[in-house]
């Protein structure tokens, strides 16, 4: 795969707008990866290829060059806080915020809060840049149930709508940061691949 430019892309819901995206600058994978068990496939592009991964590792494939280009959710980049890539363009694609919540009728807080969150590291940052002193529970899912059962006193979660948080009894409270899916290019490869990098960034550019 060294000759060619490998494009990481995130399984799951979001897909379906990588593809799209793709589609709109010519890259097309010759079998559909949402009907298939592989997770490398060439394209009409005999020099490009891509490959199909959980979120969280997309970065680190990129990171460590397996991919030379890959498109992430910011909030998953702030997680792994890894160095060796680029961050060149806003892919503009699964829109939401990262933002702390908590029980609507919130009753007084102890001067040292416990958070509930899987953003352990975005947490800890926001917590830190404001002097304020936490202990950082990390859960996987159901984040809600923290604060309605005492487990913590407030969450770190993605935000799209808010009606989750509603259901539960919670609201939103301080935003710590928008998220939307960026495309991201390994430092090395933007050096040694430079021509086709270069023109699928004008081209996703454009697109946009």
């Amino acid at each position: 795969m060294s000759g060619k430019v490998v494009i990481a892309l995130t399984k799951g819901r979001i897909l379906d707008a990588e593809l799209d995206v793709l589609a709109r600058v010519d890259i097309v994978p010759e079998e559909d990866p949402r009907d298939s068990r592989k997770l490398v496939f060439g394209t009409n592009r005999p020099e490009v290829e891509v490959m199909i991964l959980r979120g969280a590792d997309v970065a680190t494939y990129v990171e460590h060059g397996i991919a030379d280009m890959g498109m992430s959710g910011k909030d998953v980049l702030l997680e792994h806080g890894g160095t060796g890539f680029y961050e060149p363009l806003d892919l503009g694609l699964g829109k939401c915020r990262i933002m702390v919540a908590g029980l609507k009728d919130e009753p007084p807080l102890p001067s040292r809060l416990k958070i509930a969150t899987k953003f352990t590291n975005t947490a800890k940052r926001y917590y830190a840049s404001r002097g304020i002193q936490v202990d950082i529970i990390k859960l996987y899912g159901a984040m809600e149930l923290a604060p309605v059962t005492g487990l913590a006193h407030r969450i770190v979660d993605i935000v799209e709508t808010g009606n989750t948080l509603k259901a539960n009894g919670l609201v939103p409270m301080e935003l710590i940061t928008e998220i939307s899916t960026r495309l991201i290019v390994n430092e090395s490869s933007y050096k040694t691949k430079f021509e086709i990098i270069k023109s699928i960034i004008d081209s996703l550019e454009g697109a946009l």
